[in-house]
């Protein structure tokens, strides 16, 4: 089998072409549970949990959306294949409810951020970002332009949810690139609503509300800043079609919880396991690592702001709506709050083998690893147990690796824990040394999008193109320019051909005044700003500056 390596290097050289199929496990035996039966073979484990970060609340007037800046860094050594799925550190966007709400689940929010996901197809050691919006209870959710829940274009579930406002950043299906090789540099986002499209008494011809809040996503990186996405009202609203009496619940409508979660989720970093003749069990954990800053501590999470809605809104409904005095775009600083970090943090993160119950998945004992510390009042990271976690020089940055190996041992309270060790204290039987995480090659589909000459792709369709373009993560992206109410997410928008016009006319004026180099979210006191994959920034070709947007159609392989 061909091993991909990289050296424990944040690489840009380093592209995968394929997914994991299975770790590969010498002499794997799967059917053991952690600690319940002697075995002479390495057994396969999971490492999942969530890093909790202690944050203080700002008053609940700022409700109008987030921004932030948070590390984007190679997480594991070697990308192990589409079972890996981790964000890094985000965070989750409800709505704030003023008004009675039914006592009922009511999930609706955006979240997604930094990671890789088991639908990734396209993955390398470096991070990709999605938009993450969840519509009530998860029945669609959108992760960008022509990207959302499941691959079947007759169910679309969210994959329309998204609209592409930028006319200068292409948007694949399996995320947002990062420029290869980023470690350690921030990545600044955030989610404010725009007066884009009109409030509605009526849904899908029904007397039901949709609300007038086009969540935009912001960036600011080192290679692109502005306005490039929003998720459209409806893509929140259609639920109420099904449930009439949720209307005014969710995100179209409602303003956001100013006082959000701040943590790292991880469902899976694949592990191995191995339990000797007397019951002592072992493992060992994929390559892990975060970025490292000069003193060795990691800054992970920047600036938290919450804003008021009028620190964007309601310059730009002037302008857009009432010919009022065009506005730049820079985000109101006076109506902004910056939390501050309390320098304190939990972990979850446990190892344990698949079908163990719940009360008997052990937890690391991270705390003799990493101590949380509020580096200043605004930044949140972690400081190192040198003699345990080893930092590595790179071409890229610096980073700070987690053990390898564990052992499971008893607390003072008799409960067990995961301790780390060195690997001369693991048998030399075990076999966990000649573990490999590295994935296998494995062509993979490519996304296309609906090619039906009736379909809201092709019709009213395009006006230029097809264009191709090869990017970081080594795939192949199709694209063609699109007028901006004729990109499918808007045909499927719940808008008239007036209210499309209308919305072309506003659109324009932002195509005009905000441009790519502009300052838009508060920039950072700290760090060095991470790059977006060079290749997905394009120029509109003549006469298209203004009006038009780039929309992807396929990603894949070149043939």
């Amino acid at each position: 089998m061909k091993k991909n390596k990289i050296n424990g290097r944040c690489t840009k050289s380093h592209i995968l072409k394929g997914l994991f199929l299975s770790v590969v496990i010498f002499g794997a035996n799967l059917g053991h549970s952690q600690g319940n039966e002697a075995s002479t073979k390495a057994d396969k484990v999971s490492m999942n949990g969530y890093l909790m970060v202690g944050i203080n609340k700002v008053p609940e007037s700022y409700n109008g959306g987030f921004s932030t800046y948070v590390a984007a860094w190679p997480l594991l050594k070697e990308y192990p294949g589409n079972s890996f799925q981790t964000g890094l550190f985000g965070t989750w966007m409800h709505p704030s409810f003023d008004i009675p709400k039914p006592d009922r689940k009511l999930y609706n929010d955006i979240e997604g951020g930094l990671g890789w996901w088991r639908d990734t197809r396209f993955a390398t050691e470096t991070p990709k970002f999605i938009m993450g919006g969840v519509a009530l209870n998860f029945s669609a959710w959108a992760n960008g332009p022509g990207a959302g829940k499941g691959r079947d274009w007759d169910k679309p579930k969210g994959k329309y949810g998204v609209a592409q406002l930028s006319p200068w950043v292409l948007w694949p299906p399996d995320g947002l690139n990062l420029e290869q090789g980023t470690c350690g540099e921030l990545f600044g986002y955030g989610y404010l609503p725009l007066p884009l499209i009109k409030a509605k008494t009526t849904t899908a011809g029904k007397n039901l509300p949709t609300g007038d809040n086009s969540w935009t996503l912001f960036l600011n990186t080192g290679n692109f800043k502005g306005p490039v996405a929003f998720f459209t009202p409806y893509f929140f609203s259609k639920p109420i079609l099904e449930e009439p009496e949720l209307a005014g619940m969710f995100l179209d409508t409602r303003p956001a919880k100013p006082n959000k979660p701040v943590q790292m989720e991880t469902q899976h970093i694949p592990s191995v396991q191995y339990t000797d003749s007397n019951g002592e069990v072992y493992a060992r954990l994929a390559p892990t690592s975060f970025p490292a800053g000069p003193k060795g501590e990691s800054v992970l999470i920047h600036q938290m702001t919450a804003y008021k809605k009028s620190a964007l809104w309601d310059g730009v409904k002037q302008w857009l709506e009432n010919n009022g005095p065009a506005v730049s775009g820079a985000i109101d600083p006076k109506q902004a709050v910056v939390h501050t970090f309390k320098g304190k943090a939990g972990s979850s993160w446990k190892l344990y083998s698949k079908g163990v119950p719940k009360d008997q998945r052990w937890p690391i004992d991270w705390n003799s690893m990493a101590t949380p510390v509020a580096l200043d009042s605004t930044t949140f990271g972690y400081k190192w147990n040198k003699q345990l976690v080893t930092k590595t020089n790179t071409k890229d940055g610096q980073l700070m690796t987690l053990p390898e190996y564990y052992h499971l041992e008893k607390r003072k309270d008799g409960k067990p824990h995961w301790v780390a060790i060195q690997p001369e204290e693991v048998p030399a039987q075990s076999g966990l040394d000649k573990v490999s995480f590295a994935s296998t090659d494995k062509p993979l589909k490519p996304y296309i999008t609906p090619e039906g000459e009736e379909s809201n792709w092709k019709k009213p369709g395009p006006v230029a193109g097809p264009f191709n373009t090869k990017i970081g993560d080594g795939s192949t992206v199709t694209y063609y320019w699109y007028r901006f109410v004729d990109q499918p997410a808007l045909l499927n928008a719940d808008l008239s051909d007036a209210e499309r016009e209308e919305l072309q006319k506003r659109v324009e004026k932002l195509h005009r005044k905000w441009t790519k180099e502009q300052e838009y979210l508060p920039p950072p006191r700290t760090g060095e700003l991470a790059n977006i994959d060079g290749a997905l920034i394009v120029t509109p070709p003549a006469g298209m500056e203004v009006g038009y947007v780039p929309i992807v159609t396929k990603q894949g392989w070149e043939e």
